[in-house]
């Protein structure tokens, strides 16, 4: 019934920051902008993924070991899936990109580089070997280290 995951909503500490970068990196154009009571907000798009960015400068941003350490619910990390891994490679050079965990992490079928946008939302990037996600049924359970 589900096709895809059709967009995630983030609030980000500068909209127009955070719109360049995701364009710089992903390739990601704005394709709407308005303001909602008061707040700016824009559509961002690359292929079939799309964010939606409300800019709230005031926020403080909790994620990762913050939500681990406070016991809360929240946003770990979302993945977006490269298919051209030379282009990935020369985009992460050209904007000397830092890769969190140590580099590259080599799972069974894809790789994935952690990075982060300019707000500190974790972005898993993933690249499948076989250019799309495949789970072999005896793998279900997986222990994972990251």
């Amino acid at each position: 019934m589900i096709s895809n995951l059709d967009h995630l909503n983030l609030s980000v500490k500068n909209l127009e920051e955070t719109a360049k970068w995701y364009q710089r990196i992903f390739g990601f154009e704005i394709v709407e902008k308005g303001l909602q009571k008061g707040v700016p907000w824009g559509v961002i798009k690359s292929g079939d993924a799309m964010l939606c960015i409300y800019q709230h400068p005031e926020y403080s941003f909790m994620a990762g070991d913050d939500l681990e350490r406070r016991k809360t619910h929240g946003l770990s990390h979302f993945a977006l899936k490269v298919t051209d891994l030379k282009e990935w490679k020369s985009v992460m050079e050209r904007e000397n990109i830092k890769v969190s965990y140590g580099g590259a992490i080599k799972w069974k079928n894809s790789t994935s580089w952690y990075v982060n946008d300019p707000t500190g939302y974790e972005i898993e990037v993933v690249f499948w070997h076989t250019g799309s996600p495949i789970f072999d049924v005896e793998d279900r359970e997986v222990e994972r280290n990251v």
